[in-house]
Parts: C-alpha cells; sequence; structure tokens
C-alpha cells in the first residue's frame, strides 16, 4: 500500500509550501507605520480584516507587518482548491504547523479520510490544542485571498472557530470583499480590526516616496497629481513608476494619466509591456496560464529551455511577480496582472488551448490531478479531463477524503462523456453508498451497467496502484455496489449472489476490491441470521484492514462484529472487541479519533443493557461525538438511540423522543436489520403508549402476524408482536413468536431468543397462562443472566414485572425457576424504577404480593437476627400470628427459609 500514499507527494508538498509562504519583502518598499499601528490595534482584539479591491496592496502590507512581529505566523494563501474544507483544513493545520510544531499530527486526522460530516470536533481540537500551550507568544493566522472562499462548508466551521476564538490566536482575514463570516457582531463588541480601502490608499507622501525610487527628480505636484489620478491605489502607482522609467516628458505623461482604474491598468500595462523584449513580452504572455510559476513547468508549457532565467528577470524588473518560497523557485503573478495577461492571450484561441494542454501533461506526470483536470479542460480535452478523474478518484475521495474536489470536478465535465464513463458512475455511486442513500445510487448503477463495455475500451492507471483501487475493475465494483444497496433492503440471497458475481470477477492484485467482497460476503452470513458464519467472515476481514492501516474501515468492521456479537446475547464480547477498536483508534493518553466513536457506541449498549445507566449516559454522550465526525451514520443513529432509552428509563420521555427523532434523521436506508432505528422508534411510541403511531409505522412497512419469519425485519416483526398485545391479541402474538422462536433457536441467535421468549411469556400472562409465563420468562432468563441482561426486560414496563414477581414466587417449588440466580432476579426488580437512584430505595420492590406493613415489621425483626418468641412480644401478637406472617413472607419472597427470606428482602431494598 505504500505506493498509494506516495503518488505525486513530493511535487504536492512543494505546491503546498508556496502557499504557506509569507511574500517576501521587495527592495525599495514603502514604509506605512500608519498602517501597521491599525493592525496591531486590530491584533489587540483577537480578529482582523484587510478588506480592499485587487491592487491595493493587502498580502505585501500584511506580510511586511508580519514579519516584524514576535508572535509566531501561520501564513495561508488561499486559492480555489480550498473550497474543499478537508483540503481548507489541512492546510490550515499545515501553516499553524509551522508556528507550532506537532498540531497537524496532533489535530490533522480529524480532517479524515473519509471526509467527517462537520469540522466542528475538528475546530475544537485545534482550539484546544492552541489552549493547551500556555502563555505567550500567541499564533497569527493569515488566511489571504479569502474572496475565493465561496462553499458554505468551509464559511461554516470559520465561523465556529471566530465564536470559540482562544486567547492565544488571532485570526487575520485578507478578501477583497467582506467574507460572510457574520463580523458585524465582533464589529458591534469592538472585537474587530478593520483595514478597509481608504486606509490602504497612498497619501501623497507615500506616493512621492513610491515614485520617487522611479524618477529622482519627479517633484511632489507631479506625484500629488499621480495619487490623486489613482485614488492611491498601490497597483496604479507601481504600474506608473514602471512606466516613469522610460518617459521623456514626466509633464505629459501625467497630464495624460486619468480614468477609471481599468483604464488605468490597461494604459499603464500596455506602457510597461511593450517595453519589454519581444521574447520576455512573449514568455510573460504564454505563462499568464498558470496559476503559480518555476522553470520545469513553463519550459514546458512554453517549449523554451531558459524559463528560469527569465523568470529571475522578470522579478528584477518588477514585473509584478510575487515569490512563493525563499530560493526563487516558485512565483506566481499578481491577480491583476494575470488578468491582463491572459486577456490579451485570449485573442489567440488555438494557442491558448495548445498552452493549456502542456500544462496539464506536466501535472498529470507529477500526480498533480487538481491542476491537470483544470488545465485539460480549459485546452477543450473533457476525456482526458475525465480518465484524470477516474484515475485519481481512489487517491482523491477514499485516501484523502476530499469529496468536494470530486463533486467540483464532475459537474466540469459533459453531462454526456460522464454517462458515457462507466468508471466516472461508479465513482458517484461510491458517494452516494456512503450515505446510504439507494435512490441516488440505483440510477447511476443503472447507467454503469449500460455502457460496463467501455470500461476495457483503454487502459487504466490508478494513482494508487491496483491494490488501493476500488475502480481498477469495473465489472466487479458494479456488482459490489449492487451488492451493498441488496444489503440495504435486507435481500439476503441478492447481497450473496451479487457478491460471488464480484468475486469471480477479481484479480489477485486487487487487494482493495478483495477486502471488500470479504467484508461483503460476512455481511451475506449476518443478514441470513448465519452469525458465527458472519461473525468469522469479519473477524478475517478486520483482520486484514486493521493491518493495512485502514482506520475508518477497522472501526466499521469492529462495530458491525460488535453488533453480531450482541445479537448472539454475548455482551462480554462485544465489550471486547469495543476494546480493540478503542485501541486501533487511539489507545489511553491519546486524542480519540473518530474512528473510535462507534466503539464508544457500542460500550454503551453493553453498559445500557446491563443497567449501568451511568456508564452508559457518559459513554454514549463520548461516542455522539466522536461519531458526528465519522463518515459512516449508523453507529451515530444507534447512538441516539441508546440515549433515548436511557432518557425514557430515567423518566424523561420528552428526551427520548428528541433523541429518537435525531437519530431516525441519521439512519440510512430502508428499514430493518442493518437499519433498526424506524422500528425502535415504533417501539418507544408504544412504551409511550402511542399505539396509533406505532400501527401507522407497521401498516406502512406492511408487515403481517402471518409473515414467514424473516431474519433482516425481525425488529419490525418484533413491534408487530408487541403491537398484537397492547391490541389484547395475544394469541395472534404467540403464533407469531412461535414461529420467530423456531427460526431463531435452529440458528442458535441467543439475542434474539432473549427477547422473543421475554415476549412470549407476556403473551402467555394475557392470554391468563402464569404457568406457561413462568415458564418462557425463566427460559428467557437463564440465557440471559450469564451474560447480564437487564434492560431489555426492564424497559416491557409492568406487565413484565409482574412476569418477573411470578418467576421469583416460583423458585420456592419450580427447580427451573429455582436455578435463576436471586441476585439477578434482584437487579430485574430494582431496574423497574424510574431509573434514578432515590427512586429505586425509596419505592419497595414489585412483588406478586407485596408484603403488608406488618410483615415488613417481621421481616427487619427477622434481619436483626429475633426469635419468634421475641417478635410475638414486641409486637404483642401471639406467636401462630408471627409464624403466619412469616410463612407468608417467605412465599411473597420465594425463599425457603428466614435466612434466605432476609436475603432477599434486602436485594429487593425492602429492608436495610
Amino acid at each position: 500500500m505504500a505506493e498509494v500514499t506516495a503518488a505525486g507527494r513530493p511535487d504536492r508538498d512543494a505546491l503546498l509550501a508556496t502557499k504557506l509562504h509569507m511574500p517576501r519583502s521587495r527592495p525599495g518598499l514603502v514604509p506605512r507605520a500608519r498602517l501597521a499601528d491599525l493592525l496591531e490595534e486590530g491584533a489587540d482584539r483577537g480578529l482582523v480584516l484587510v478588506a480592499a479591491p485587487a491592487g491595493y496592496g493587502k498580502s505585501v502590507l500584511l506580510a511586511e507587518w508580519a514579519r516584524e512581529r514576535t508572535p509566531p505566523v501561520a501564513w495561508l494563501s488561499l486559492d480555489a482548491g480550498d473550497n474543499d474544507p478537508v483540503r481548507f483544513w489541512r492546510h490550515v493545520l499545515a501553516a499553524l504547523d509551522l508556528a507550532r510544531p506537532g498540531i497537524a499530527e496532533r489535530v490533522g486526522p480529524l480532517a479524515g479520510p473519509p471526509a467527517p460530516p462537520s469540522y466542528n470536533a475538528l475546530v475544537s481540537a485545534l482550539i484546544n490544542d492552541v489552549v493547551a500551550e500556555p502563555g505567550p507568544p500567541s499564533v497569527l493566522l493569515v488566511l489571504d485571498d479569502y474572496q475565493l472562499i465561496t462553499s458554505q462548508a468551509v464559511h461554516t466551521p470559520v465561523r465556529f472557530l471566530l465564536q470559540h476564538r482562544p486567547p492565544g490566536l488571532c485570526v487575520v482575514l485578507a478578501s477583497r470583499s467582506d467574507p460572510p463570516l457574520g463580523l458585524a457582531r465582533y464589529r458591534a463588541r469592538g472585537e474587530l480590526g478593520e483595514v478597509r480601502a481608504a486606509d490602504l490608499r497612498f497619501t501623497v507622501e507615500e506616493a512621492a516616496e513610491l515614485l520617487g525610487q522611479a524618477w529622482a527628480h519627479l517633484d511632489l505636484p507631479a506625484a500629488a497629481a499621480l495619487a490623486e489620478r489613482t485614488e492611491g491605489w498601490a497597483a496604479g502607482l507601481q504600474l506608473a513608476a514602471l512606466s516613469l522609467r522610460g518617459q521623456d516628458d514626466i509633464g505629459r505623461f501625467v497630464a495624460d494619466f486619468t480614468g477609471s482604474h481599468r483604464y488605468i491598468l490597461d494604459y499603464l500595462a500596455e506602457e510597461v509591456l511593450e517595453r519589454q523584449r519581444h521574447d520576455l513580452r512573449d514568455f510573460l504572455f504564454q505563462t499568464s496560464v498558470l496559476d503559480r510559476l518555476n522553470g520545469s513547468l513553463c519550459d514546458a508549457v512554453t517549449g523554451r529551455d531558459d524559463s528560469q532565467e527569465l523568470l529571475e528577470e522578470a522579478d528584477r524588473s518588477g514585473l509584478f511577480l510575487v515569490q512563493l518560497d525563499d530560493v526563487r523557485g516558485w512565483w506566481r503573478y499578481h491577480h491583476l496582472f494575470a488578468d491582463l495577461l491572459r486577456a490579451r492571450l485570449e485573442r489567440d484561441p488555438d494557442r491558448t488551448r495548445r498552452l493549456h494542454r502542456n500544462a496539464a501533461q506536466w501535472y498529470e506526470q507529477r500526480g498533480l490531478p487538481d491542476e491537470a483536470v483544470r488545465h485539460a479542460l480549459a485546452a477543450g480535452e473533457p476525456e482526458r479531463a475525465a480518465r484524470l478523474v477516474e484515475e485519481h478518484f481512489d487517491t482523491v475521495f477514499n485516501l484523502r477524503g476530499e469529496q468536494a474536489t470530486i463533486q467540483g470536478w464532475l459537474p466540469a465535465l459533459p453531462a454526456d462523456l460522464v454517462r458515457s464513463r462507466p468508471r466516472l458512475l461508479l465513482a458517484q455511486a461510491q458517494m452516494a453508498s456512503m450515505r446510504g442513500d439507494l435512490e441516488a445510487m440505483e440510477p447511476l448503477l443503472d447507467a454503469a451497467e449500460q455502457v460496463i463495455g467501455h470500461a476495457e475500451e483503454e487502459p487504466f492507471e490508478p494513482s494508487t496502484g491496483r491494490a488501493g483501487s476500488l475502480l481498477v475493475n469495473a465489472r466487479a465494483m458494479l456488482a459490489l455496489q449492487r451488492s451493498y444497496a441488496a444489503q440495504l433492503r435486507g435481500d439476503a440471497a441478492a447481497t450473496a449472489a451479487l457478491t460471488r458475481e464480484a468475486m469471480a470477477q477479481l484479480n489477485a492484485d486487487e487487494l482493495m476490491l478483495n477486502s471488500a467482497v470479504q467484508g461483503f460476503l460476512a455481511m451475506a452470513e449476518w443478514l441470513r441470521g448465519r452469525l458465527s458464519a458472519a461473525e468469522e467472515a469479519f473477524e478475517s476481514s478486520v483482520g486484514w484492514w486493521h493491518r493495512e492501516g485502514q482506520v475508518t474501515t477497522t472501526a466499521w468492521g469492529y462495530y458491525c462484529l460488535a453488533r453480531l456479537q450482541r445479537s448472539q446475547g454475548r455482551l462480554d464480547a462485544a465489550a471486547r472487541t469495543c476494546g480493540l477498536a478503542l485501541d486501533a483508534a487511539g489507545g489511553a493518553g491519546q486524542r480519540l479519533l473518530p474512528a473510535a466513536g462507534p466503539a464508544l457506541i457500542g460500550l454503551a449498549e453493553v453498559a445500557y443493557q446491563r443497567d449501568d445507566l451511568g456508564r452508559a449516559l457518559e459513554d454514549v454522550n463520548r461516542g455522539i461525538t466522536l461519531c458526528r465526525q465519522f463518515v459512516h451514520t449508523p453507529p451515530l443513529a444507534a447512538g441516539l438511540v441508546t440515549l433515548a432509552w436511557i432518557r425514557q428509563a430515567s423518566g424523561d420521555q420528552y428526551g427520548a423522543r428528541d433523541a429518537m427523532a435525531e437519530a431516525m434523521s441519521f439512519s440510512a436506508g430502508p428499514a430493518g436489520l442493518l437499519n433498526p432505528v424506524p422500528a425502535q422508534l415504533a417501539r418507544l411510541l408504544l412504551t409511550q403508549g402511542d399505539a396509533a403511531g406505532a400501527a401507522k409505522w407497521v401498516a406502512d412497512c406492511g408487515l403481517d402476524p402471518d409473515d414467514p419469519p424473516d431474519y433482516p425485519r425481525e425488529p419490525g416483526q418484533l413491534v408487530l408482536a408487541r403491537l398484537l398485545l397492547v391490541r389484547d391479541q395475544p394469541d395472534r402474538a404467540l403464533a407469531l413468536l412461535g414461529r420467530l422462536d423456531a427460526a431463531a433457536a435452529g440458528q442458535h441467535r441467543a439475542g434474539s431468543l432473549i427477547e422473543i421468549r421475554a415476549l412470549r411469556a407476556l403473551a402467555l400472562a394475557a392470554r391468563g397462562d402464569n404457568q406457561g409465563a413462568t415458564g418462557a420468562l425463566t427460559s428467557a432468563f437463564r440465557l440471559g443472566c450469564p451474560e447480564g441482561w437487564v434492560r431489555l426486560f426492564a424497559d416491557e414496563g409492568p406487565a413484565m414485572a409482574a412476569a418477573l414477581a411470578g418467576v421469583i414466587a416460583a423458585q420456592r417449588d419450580c427447580p427451573a425457576a429455582a436455578a435463576i440466580p436471586f441476585g439477578y432476579l434482584a437487579r430485574l426488580q430494582r431496574a423497574f424504577g424510574a431509573g434514578q437512584k432515590a427512586a429505586r430505595h425509596a419505592q419497595p420492590s414489585r412483588l406478586v404480593e407485596q408484603p403488608t406493613g406488618r410483615e415488613l415489621e417481621v421481616l427487619a425483626m427477622l434481619a436483626a437476627g429475633r426469635s419468634n418468641q421475641d417478635i410475638a412480644g414486641e409486637l404483642f401478637i401471639s406467636l401462630d400470628t408471627v409464624k403466619k406472617h412469616v410463612s407468608h413472607l417467605l412465599g411473597k419472597l420465594g425463599a425457603r427459609s428466614r435466612t434466605e427470606a432476609v436475603a432477599r428482602g434486602r436485594e429487593l431494598g425492602l429492608i436495610d
């Protein structure tokens, strides 16, 4: 897998370095102390905005000011590619890393891959990291050219950063316009320093100093006239200074110099360009197609071999080149100058396309797809651009998580071209599958199938190498995507058949696809209810993913494995699996990655079932926070479901409904085994007395009591059984539960059997068969006791509490009931309280028949070691009456002796 991360890396790093470099100080720069004072005042407030149109010298001013400051500076020159939020934050962290070494390593993993659904956790971690380093110096973060950011996905987390900016961080924004970051509130609170176009205009004295460097004999009136006619515009004055060098009649030059900024720019640029040698002027025009310039790239674009020398000459001549490093390796043209050059060049469209074609080839050879795609499109070569998108999809989307970049490329391609290329369609289907969006996936897969033969018509060399690519084998990927759609629908047979179809298409060196196939085979076994086979397959796949360093896939695999183990009733095994997942995502002492979120959700689910509500709440809150950054939403939905039941158990019905409603917003795909959230919502509605709402959901799902057992639909069928009980139809419920029990027993699915037999007990009790209810519930307890299952029973409410009391009473005479440890039954009894400790201790436990007040007095005296004679004397009752009270206590508590009665009374909270 090493080749996956190596492709194009040195050149990518070099380009990134140019974005982190402050513009170099130029000879003859005019000091502007008044502006430095404004910036200092703003820095004291923690937020600075420098806003003015192009050519006002924003970047130069900020660079000169920052260079003189003591605090470390993190500089980032933004470009259009930074509208991908993953890339934006990686670049911000890279800039900050130069000022605070180590911050990128500590916080960077929160950017993915894959891309997180929200960046608040990343920004919070960044803030905490800055806060963790106490005392001065603070960090100055400069975001230059912010007007190029148009993505709300970037603006939103930047707003979050500004809202929670720590004292040790000063943020400086340079933009041609006010960015949509809610700056008005900071202005109103006096927390924003501003430098505007009016401030940036050169005064007469500053203009005279600048122009005097070009023409020593320029008098003050002439300088004042030029300053007035340019309105102090830095770009206009700089061009005027260049033009002055060749003027014989300064007075006439000044007199002719008038008009708008655009006119001034065109006029002066014409003057400057006409004075350059033909070869240098032509070089400037040709290389204007490039956003960044270096010798090798310019040679490739122009066909010359002296580009480095020409770049250095242009730089020395002050021809609006901005140096992007300290070794004279990379430059860019000033934006205004580049626009003017391109406008002239585009008068020759064929030449322009040829130059873009050369640039695309240079970038492609160096594994830099962003620039290669852009230049290929500008060259009028959409097929080449499409091929580049396909070849780099695995790297950009799967390895770097830059989904927004892919989504920016695709609309630029002709729609007919996209529909004719199966790999582009499969790439879009892959992005939709990450959202669980069947409606978007399936039309894309249908379209890909129509043109799948085109995949073999041209060679395909993925940037990751064949081992790390999902698109390398289009036919196998198509089958796998259809298999995933079948999984979301709960179709076990189709999942298995399509996965085997994919397997038949695979080659031995297509390791990523092979690992996906193994995972999908595990899912097929799970959907069939073959949990042991699914567990074995998942363990094999997770081990491979972990060894290959696929953190997100490993986390997902462990999450599925823990769910499988809970389905088998094995809470201890599920907890161990979640522990392994936490170790893989960052062990003790490390900042947990979003990949740890699903493991914490799994631990919370185990703790909840064991009625450890405090631990469950702690784990689920941490897990939900991390899962909001995790690319797959099912763990987040599951965490919100667990939070809902914790709140319900604690008496907070409104909070439970709120959490369940949010869980629904994150549930993916149709209701079923892989998306149990809708069934959990219906179950909560029943618990809270909304039978009509649950009935509507059952009807919408097409569930019928006469349906055969179907494991993928089992969560819904169990809701239906509960609904039948609420409607007083225990016989129909028993028939359904009997079929489900037989299917689960045949596949040794203990988790299912615990729940099914608990509901059978309720159905039997509702029919008046108390002995049968006790037997069914005893069977459920026998399965649930070794692993500590509690809430599955307690959440069924008063009817289950009554059935439990029957088991307790039966312990005296029924060997099967007597085999259930009374300590476990006492835990179950305590769980039927309101979920709060005070309530549990204040309320007597529910029994078939509650002890009377006199019997509780007798029980307390038995606990104190009093004899029957002592009790009779103290309570002024006969010895026979004491013996009757003791006999009643033994029956109600299901005890065989006075000592056992006292022990059970204590466990049930009846006595201290």
